[in-house]
């Protein structure tokens, strides 16, 4: 597939997570009143979904190299398509939560699915520009998704906030049987215990593996962690309504947003390699001030998202060389490779939310799990930056071409002017 068709469709498979995510989080102070339950049933319920989405990926990620890209996505779709139907009518919050959880194993197909097939078939700069379209198109889906949200719960209530996320459901599977083409020819011994166990045990200890992932699992973790307690933050402690939390997510998103956009420019002049020091700048700018903003000034919507945008900002400069680096080593086993890193990436999140619960009060939670998972990512990068590579190298400067010899010249005037 072309670069173009390439970061279209990855961006539709990796939005279709967040874009869930995104769509329910205004809605969970509702849902305990709705339920007559309590807050930590509920945030169980994003949690599972957490953990559907993380675990499920090293299933899926062998499954597309044993049976390929095409067939693994739309099986996994189903599963999520089935989870958004049993949501609209679950009765009671088991029923919501075995639901959410169904969505987040069909969900997790599309992170894996969607870099395999980036690294199927490009390498360096052109993948991490494909990386970071990908990076743009994940932006405009969760940027908008809290503010469809927040109004449609206003409006129709909580029900239609799955209708619509089953819609998307079949979106994607339309998108995969109309445009995507397989980019790989199946393996199905790639599925046999032994075979994932070697790639996965392959990947879990090469030592640039794990400092890229960990990186990238650094950033993009705080993300996903804040969605588990960020309502909880500036609705009933900032006192913001549902609507209100989705307009004010745009900050975040918006952030991620602009930072991608920036590096599309950035990337063509400097190379993606070297804006990840920038961005791991601001995300530790953004973590610093997420401790400082909470402990000095009283909780509010600016004393908390102002931070927020400064690490969204700094992801987007991070995210498209690290995960092409992450990834280039294994051309052979790119389903599991990119399964495992989203496992690590979403693992993140799901254990940021957990010590947040465990924690209990949210607005502490925050300015302890946020920032710890940003000076992670920054050390991760130090140690990728300390060893050597494993991977490709960082592409080096394009040198231009020889001047083409005048005419008139000779044999031996060509031939020094090629040299």
């Amino acid at each position: 597939m072309s670069e173009g068709r390439t970061s279209l469709i990855g961006g539709c498979l990796v939005a279709i997570g967040p874009i869930s995510l995104a769509l329910y989080t205004p809605a969970m102070p509702t849902l305990v009143a709705e339920f007559a339950t309590t807050d930590g049933l509920v945030k169980l319920s994003l949690a599972l979904y957490f953990a559907g989405f993380a675990f499920t990926q090293l299933i899926c990620g062998p499954f597309s190299d044993a049976f390929g890209r095409r067939v693994t996505t739309i099986a996994f779709m189903v599963i999520y398509l089935l989870g958004s139907l049993l949501a609209v009518f679950a009765p009671t919050i088991s029923v919501l939560i075995a639901a959410r959880l169904l969505q987040g194993i069909g969900a997790s197909v599309g992170v894996a699915t969607a870099r395999a097939i980036v690294r199927d078939q490009f390498t360096g700069e052109t993948s991490s520009r494909i990386m970071n379209t990908i990076g743009i198109i994940l932006a405009l889906g969760p940027a908008v998704s809290p503010t469809i949200g927040g109004l449609m719960l206003d409006v129709a209530g909580w029900h239609s906030l799955f209708l619509l996320m089953a819609g998307f459901g079949l979106a994607v599977i339309g998108v995969t049987v109309g445009f995507m083409r397989e980019t790989i020819v199946p393996d199905p011994s790639r599925i046999r215990p032994k075979a994932i166990l070697s790639a996965y045990g392959e990947l879990t200890t090469n030592r640039h593996f794990l400092a890229t992932s960990l990186t990238v699992a650094g950033s993009v973790g705080a993300l996903y962690t804040l969605a588990t307690v960020l309502p909880f933050v500036l609705i009933d402690v900032a006192g913001l309504t549902p609507t209100q939390y989705g307009i004010g997510m745009l900050a975040q998103s918006g952030s991620f947003f602009a930072g991608s956009v920036a590096a599309r420019f950035l990337m063509g002049r400097f190379g993606a390699y070297r804006l990840v020091p920038f961005g791991l700048g601001l995300i530790g700018i953004g973590a610093a001030a997420m401790m400082v903003s909470i402990a000095v000034f009283e909780v509010s919507y600016v004393s908390v998202m102002l931070p927020v945008a400064f690490y969204a900002f700094g992801i987007a400069l991070v995210m498209p060389a690290m995960t092409t680096a992450s990834l280039a080593p294994f051309p052979h086993m790119a389903g599991a490779a990119s399964a495992m890193m989203g496992f690590i990436q979403m693992g993140s999140g799901l254990l940021g939310g957990t010590i947040c619960a465990l924690i209990g009060e949210p607005v502490l939670a925050t300015q302890i799990v946020i920032p710890g998972l940003g000076f992670l990512a920054i050390a991760a990068y130090l140690v990728y930056r300390n060893n050597p590579h494993l991977a490709e190298p960082e592409p080096l400067p394009e040198i231009p071409a020889p001047p083409m010899p005048r005419e008139g010249r000779g044999r031996g005037s060509e031939e020094e002017a090629l040299r």
